[in-house]
């Protein structure tokens, strides 16, 4: 995996470690990405039999059967990432943890004692009554009532839900999770995420944009995504301290992941505490994989919306993206393999052997190096340059990318390590097209952020980003240069006659620009 990394992505250069908790101080949380610890098994107020218990405790002279299940509690155990995917695209929210237990040691991930290392572990889900079930392994573990409003029953007679789950809590020994009345009463729990960019918005806060925030106690789940201010506010209403926790699957169609196994999107979590709400503000300071989680989280939000009609024109990325960091690395690459890119070609294997198969099952498309990553400025033209590339992918095609990638596969092992080769490869005018555009779109959109003059990302290498900075100084625009990258333009000649047949009121000036940087 990590040759493959390596080897097929740019030779982009870009941590420290942590820094103050981003926590709120009446938290007792310390921010951790190990394991979860579990503690002991608590019993779950939402269990229907639980509920019953204390609706009897409120209304004796009612039927308990007023009472009836709404969701199940369960677990399953796909079998493969095939597995995982179906539930995945079911909707369910997917924990891998039990949430049934006390929890010692907050974390990113856990993995049942039980299942081997590098097999899927349980997940756990939370599904109505009726839900029909996929043939995959599952494990019923409670039958619960959860309501998120005052109750009618079939008799006409009104249940006061809050008082029934405050009492609910209480029988079950879990009253101690319930906050004070004079606090709080069955609230959304909302707030606003921030992150900040010394170099942009004068220092300021801003929001980490379209990021979900997940929210449960118990087996009782909300979730919502921030806005694009990073404002949050959960559809469910809690009365009891509630676990929050960052899930980085964004609402732009990209998933940050993985957690150690097939998880698609990371998770970090944030703490237990009051349903009111959870505000964090995330600085270079605070924990680096959370901030790195953050900045390339904007960073691609920003360029997936800059993607429209009205702004840069462009073919956005393929929905459903998936990018993984690497704090160990400091390249970064595009390869697309979880949209169907070169992982299918007999090449894979000659270079990798059994390893292509471990590839094909993890499947990312766009990977970051975080190794060298200093500051805010330097993961957001990373994530500008290799999210460039995959929307070059998306407009010229699959067979285009697998040369491509071939290229620099086999230019980084017969050159002894240089990434890009010399130019006179076989093939090499895929990787020309490609890094021109990349480079110049990273220029660009740097600019376009931090103001100054464009700075000069690529111009040493042996092809020329330089040419489309001159044209794009000059009255063609990055879109009418994205119009060119068909999958038939596979080198700087192809690349100067398309851009000629778009703009050809133009053509000195093209001419011109592809004569100076020959």
């Amino acid at each position: 995996m990590l040759l493959l990394m390596t080897v097929s992505s740019c030779s982009k250069e870009g941590s420290k470690g942590s820094g103050p908790d981003v926590i709120p101080s009446d938290s007792d949380y310390v921010l951790s990405h190990e394991m979860i610890v579990l503690g002991e098994r608590l019993e779950n107020p939402y269990k229907t039999e639980n509920v019953r218990r204390a609706y009897t405790s409120l209304y004796p002279t009612r039927s308990r059967n007023d009472i009836e299940t709404t969701d199940l509690y369960v677990r399953f155990l796909p079998a493969d990432s095939e597995e995982y995917d179906l539930l995945y695209d079911l909707g369910i929210d997917l924990v891998d943890h039990p949430v049934d237990y006390s929890i010692v040691t907050d974390g990113d991930y856990y993995h049942d004692p039980g299942i081997a290392e590098g097999e899927i572990t349980w997940q756990y889900a939370v599904v109505p009554k009726d839900f029909d079930f996929p043939r995959i392994r599952y494990e019923i573990i409670d039958e619960c009532f959860i309501a998120d409003s005052d109750i009618t029953t079939r008799s006409g007679e009104s249940i006061d839900w809050n008082a029934l789950e405050s009492e609910a809590y209480r029988l079950t020994g879990n009253g101690d999770m319930l906050v004070p009345a004079t606090r709080a009463n069955k609230v959304h729990p909302s707030g606003r995420i921030t992150i900040v960019d010394e170099h942009a918005n004068g220092g300021k806060p801003f929001g980490v944009a379209g990021v979900r925030v997940r929210c449960n106690t118990f087996v009782k789940f909300s979730r919502a995504y921030t806005d694009r201010d990073g404002y949050y506010q959960i559809p469910k209403k809690f009365s009891a301290n509630v676990r929050y926790r960052l899930v980085f699957k964004n609402e732009k169609g990209f998933a940050i992941g993985f957690n150690k196994v097939i998880v698609p999107a990371s998770a970090s979590a944030l703490g237990k505490t009051s349903p009111e709400g959870l505000s964090v503000t995330i600085t270079r300071d605070s924990d680096r994989k959370l901030f790195n989680r953050c900045v390339v989280n904007n960073a691609a939000y920003d360029y997936i919306t800059r993607c429209t009609y009205d702004d840069m024109s462009i073919t956005p990325p393929p929905s459903d993206l998936r990018i993984w960091l690497f704090s160990g690395l400091s390249a970064s690459s595009a390869v697309m393999i979880h949209h169907g890119a070169f992982v299918e070609n007999d090449l894979l294997s000659e270079f990798l052997g059994v390893f292509s198969s471990i590839i094909a099952f993890f499947a990312p498309d766009i990977t970051i190096g975080t190794k060298n990553a200093s500051d805010y400025r330097d993961l957001y033209s990373t994530v500008c340059h290799e999210l460039s590339h995959a929307s070059h992918f998306a407009k010229a095609g699959k067979d285009y990318w697998d040369k491509y990638i071939y290229y620099i596969l086999w230019s980084y092992v017969t050159s002894g390590g240089t990434t890009y080769g010399n130019g006179t490869e076989k093939n090499a005018g895929y990787c020309e097209v490609g890094e021109m555009w990349a480079y110049y779109m990273e220029s660009k959109m740097y600019k376009e952020r931090y103001g100054g003059q464009m700075p000069s990302f690529g111009t040493s290498f042996w092809f020329r980003p330089q040419i489309f900075r001159y044209l794009d100084d000059r009255g063609i625009s990055r879109s009418e240069i994205f119009r060119a990258l068909d999958s038939d333009v596979t080198d700087r000649n192809a690349l100067k006659a398309r851009l000629i047949s778009i703009c050809p009121d133009k053509v000195t000036v093209i001419e011109q620009a592809f004569n100076r940087y020959n």
